[in-house]
């Protein structure tokens, strides 16, 4: 699945994740988002789905600061918007935090979810904290890849005591 990122500079560029995937070839730097492109905002109304990889062509990662998300995310987008369903962090910065997640964390929850798990461990082979976020959510992940619609997700957070 093609990976993509939307870049808005607010963070610092040495733990800048969206720098680093574009660094390696693992994502492409964009100015514009397609309308096939699955934009996650963490605002959205509607939860990622499995079910949604088929209206899509590229996943696409908004990178900017947890403080400057509202100016952000008020911009009109082009694309599919979706949130994430509640993962937890595994960067040094919000570790542990409920939805804190770099860029990195969001596309490879978001991969892993629709059916890309090989590439989503790939990406976060490139991050030293990588296997941690995968470690803190794999039986999450493993759940929500199996969804079939949004009202199980609460069912979940309630099994692992998130709710």
């Amino acid at each position: 699945m093609k990976l993509q990122v939307l870049m808005f500079y607010q963070d610092d560029p040495k733990k800048c994740t969206a720098a680093k995937m574009v660094k390696f070839n693992l994502a492409k730097s964009i100015k514009k988002i397609g309308n096939k492109g699955l934009v996650l905002d963490p605002f959205s109304e509607q939860i990622l789905l499995p079910k949604d990889k088929s209206l899509i062509n590229a996943i696409v990662g908004i990178d900017c600061s947890w403080n400057l998300t509202d100016p952000v995310f008020s911009k009109k987008f082009n694309g599919i918007k979706r949130k994430l369903p509640p993962l937890l962090a595994g960067n040094p910065v919000n570790y542990s935090k409920l939805n804190k997640l770099t860029t990195a964390e969001a596309l490879a929850g978001a991969l892993f979810i629709l059916g890309f798990k090989e590439q989503s461990l790939e990406l976060l082979d490139k991050f030293k904290w990588g296997h941690t976020f995968y470690d803190l959510n794999q039986n999450l992940l493993d759940e929500y890849s199996k969804l079939e619609n949004e009202g199980q997700v609460e069912l979940i957070l309630k099994d692992y005591g998130l709710l």
